[in-house]
């Protein structure tokens, strides 16, 4: 096997990546910006929007093509959509999967072109069904990342990454509300509502083990345009800017608020959905991302966290739980050995850990 240094080692599956979440994350701008939000009931009770189910088949279509035997662990089934209960939905993914195409024919031809029927497309969602492990290739997907922030018109996240024997290879992240630029600072609302011309609000995270990570313009083309991100070089952890989430359910806000002040930060915290986070921090226009645990028995997704990790670990940052221990993507589906995760720059993670344990180690 090629060695993590080798730059041609995974260039294939890096560039499919970075296409498939390209023609993926244009298919969820259309439905956002068409208004055609139909959503189904979860049983974990977030909404799944039909852009979900139409961006998880557009990228294992270009995975099948590419890797038919690598496995994928992704978030959606395609069961609500079979059957007449289903069919209003369904035509609607379906008009959405065979209109959306990248305009570079080249690149398309790459990802493998248009999928071929309605039930294809639904074979194709039900082939996220891996159980993950530490074995082999496998591939996790989230295909929108954020939904209630794709609802509301706020930020969201296209996740990709690749996961080899258990550690993620390459991860790619589509955010289509976040600016191109990456010098533009991180306010909260920050691309509420962007407008659906290319040029301003639209941007491509993408990371391979060993090669740095790159950021790149969202385009309908595929173009792509690189340049090379950076972890914000502070050396005082009280100038952080951090990212949390919104929802207050997904980590627990009061706890932040309190590491926050023991670290002398007094920058409010910039609230905002999805690994939207994990790429803000990674370009420097934040600096810390913390993520709380607020229940005993809250297990994270490796979906919601395998693209950003390996994005921010290249752009020279750490990520952990909040015990300082590395994520661990060898155990299945979830990340059941860690609690929260907490990312910052390398030079700042263990002011940060230490933070943490104080204020929670305070609450037990």
């Amino acid at each position: 096997m090629a060695s993590v240094n080798d730059h041609q080692y995974l260039e294939h599956e890096f560039y499919v990546a970075l296409l498939a979440v390209q023609r993926a994350s244009i298919l969820t701008k259309s439905v956002f910006h068409n208004h055609a939000k139909g959503t189904l009931n979860k049983s974990d009770a977030s909404p799944v929007t039909i852009g979900d189910f139409g961006a998880q088949a557009l990228i294992i279509s270009a995975l099948q093509h590419n890797f038919p035997d690598d496995e994928i662990v992704a978030e959606e089934e395609a069961k609500d959509l079979r059957g007449e209960k289903g069919q209003e939905v369904r035509e609607t993914v379906w008009n959405l999967v065979r209109q959306t195409r990248l305009e570079n024919a080249e690149y398309e031809g790459i990802l493998g072109g248009s999928v071929k029927s309605a039930d294809a497309m639904l074979d194709l969602i039900d082939k996220g069904d891996s159980q993950g492990g530490g074995k082999g290739r496998i591939w996790a997907i989230d295909p929108i990342d954020g939904t209630k922030g794709f609802l509301r018109g706020g930020q969201y996240a296209v996740c990709l990454a690749l996961i080899i024997d258990g550690d993620v290879k390459v991860g790619v992240l589509g955010c289509p509300n976040l600016p191109i630029s990456d010098s533009e600072p991180l306010t909260e609302g920050i691309g509420k509502d962007a407008s659906d011309e290319e040029g301003k609000f639209g941007v491509v995270f993408a990371a391979k083990e060993g090669d740095g990570a790159v950021s790149c313009p969202l385009s309908k083309r595929g173009d792509l345009k690189m340049d090379e991100i950076n972890m914000n070089p502070l050396e005082n952890v009280a100038d952080a800017t951090f990212c949390e989430s919104v929802e207050a359910g997904h980590s627990s806000q009061g706890d932040a608020a309190a590491i926050a002040k023991k670290l002398g930060i007094t920058k409010p915290s910039v609230r905002m959905d999805s690994q939207a986070k994990y790429g803000s921090i990674a370009r420097g226009a934040g600096d810390l991302y913390l993520r709380l645990p607020v229940r005993a028995d809250y297990v994270e997704k490796i979906w919601d966290h395998a693209a950003g990790e390996l994005i921010v670990r290249e752009a020279g940052g750490m990520v952990t739980d909040i015990e300082g221990n590395r994520l661990n993507f060898k155990l299945g589906r979830t990340l059941k050995e860690n609690k929260g995760v907490i990312a910052a720059p390398k030079n700042l993670h263990g002011k940060v850990i230490e933070a943490v344990k104080d204020v929670l180690g305070a609450k037990q």
